[in-house]
């Protein structure tokens, strides 16, 4: 029960660790200081992960990981929006 616990902890804060950078780059427009590369890793990571998740049927791994997709791939998104070319 303990591991479960701390696992989900670990997912929760994992996932929404991004969030705070991507609400500053839409609220600011501004995205120059972030690095592509580092966020496209992160999206094969949590992809991975996802997929993992998926082949285990382990929920907490497909919901903690599927969620930061969706998070970086929006970062990603807006990294691309609001650089200057």
């Amino acid at each position: 029960m303990l591991i479960t616990i701390l696992g989900i902890i670990a997912g929760v804060f994992t996932t929404i660790a991004v969030l705070p950078q991507v609400f500053k780059v839409i609220k600011t427009k501004s995205a120059e200081d972030i690095s592509m590369w580092m966020f496209v890793c992160l999206l094969v990571g949590v992809g991975s992960w996802t997929l993992y998740g998926i082949a285990k049927e382990d929920w907490p791994i497909i919901i903690t990981n599927g969620l930061s997709f969706i998070f970086n791939g929006t970062m990603v998104y807006v990294k691309l929006k609001y650089s200057k070319n």
